[in-house]
């Protein structure tokens, strides 16, 4: 596990705070833009989620997801850190809006 040392995040910086490596490989960190995201492997995926500005708690929910990235595993060093950094910030940088498909159509 790494821990970013420095934790202020300038605008417009990509920020890892921490990171485990490996086949279970996760962590999490913060966008220069305000918003924080988390990743994850599962199943042979990288997946990413980004989260609005200004969560209210430590702990996202499910509503607080406005994008989402996946990306295979095969075309990243999972064990290397600067891959897996890569990868992640590429992937939030690609990573798509989430639709909300609540609302109910008029009559």
């Amino acid at each position: 596990m790494t821990l970013a040392a420095d934790s202020d995040c300038s605008s417009h910086e990509f920020l890892v705070e921490d990171v485990n490596t490996g086949i279970y490989a996760n962590g999490f960190g913060q966008t220069g833009d305000g918003r924080s995201f988390a990743f994850r492997t599962d199943r042979h995926q990288l997946m990413v989620e980004v989260y609005r500005p200004r969560l209210a708690g430590p702990v996202p929910h499910a509503d607080d997801v406005v994008a989402v990235a996946t990306r295979r595993l095969t075309d990243i060093d999972v064990t290397d850190e600067r891959s897996l950094v890569a990868a992640v910030r590429d992937a939030v940088a690609n990573a798509q809006p989430v639709s909300r498909g609540g609302s109910k159509p008029a009559m």
